[in-house]
């Protein structure tokens, strides 16, 4: 399993790039799933990195949800509204598994608590998904260029140039 501290381990420019536009558009990104009919679904979503671990987890009986649990993979986009891309855009690709320890989900409720303030402390998770990462890939626009950088598991970070 690909957990989010080994990834940013192999991957630390895309990592970065990742986190940074997190961070720029309020933690939303823009999850990718199947829905049942084999079509995709596309959906909002606020991922947290907790304890080394990227979680996707939100409002319980969501159809996105309802999504993994029948195919656990998914994609990850970075929110953006610019259509140049200045600041860059990245995706990150895996599956999900739904991680049932009672005592990491009391743990992710207070630090959620302590960073914003909303409350779910002692709350049930319907689902407390966490992300095993099976590759991803940035975009950056330099100057006369743009600089794709992919990641997959165990290969490191290749960039590929495009004029």
């Amino acid at each position: 399993m690909t957990t989010w501290s080994a990834f940013v381990e192999e991957a630390p420019r895309v990592a970065e790039i990742f986190t940074r536009r997190h961070r720029a558009a309020g933690n939303l990104c823009m999850l990718g799933t199947l829905r049942s009919d084999g079509f995709p679904r596309i959906s909002p979503i606020e991922p947290r990195v907790f304890e080394g671990m990227l979680v996707i987890a939100g409002m319980p009986g969501t159809t996105k949800f309802r999504d993994l649990a029948r195919d656990p993979r998914f994609c990850l986009h970075t929110a953006t509204v610019d259509t140049n891309v200045s600041d860059g855009d990245a995706k990150l690709f895996g599956t999900v598994v739904d991680l049932p320890d009672k005592e990491v989900h009391a743990r992710f409720a207070q630090k959620l608590f302590d960073d914003s303030g909303f409350d779910i402390r002692g709350q049930e998770f319907d689902h407390f998904y966490i992300a095993d990462l099976t590759g991803a890939s940035t975009v950056e626009v330099v100057v006369d260029h743009l600089d794709i950088t992919i990641w997959k598991p165990g290969a490191g970070e290749r960039v590929v140039r495009k004029h």
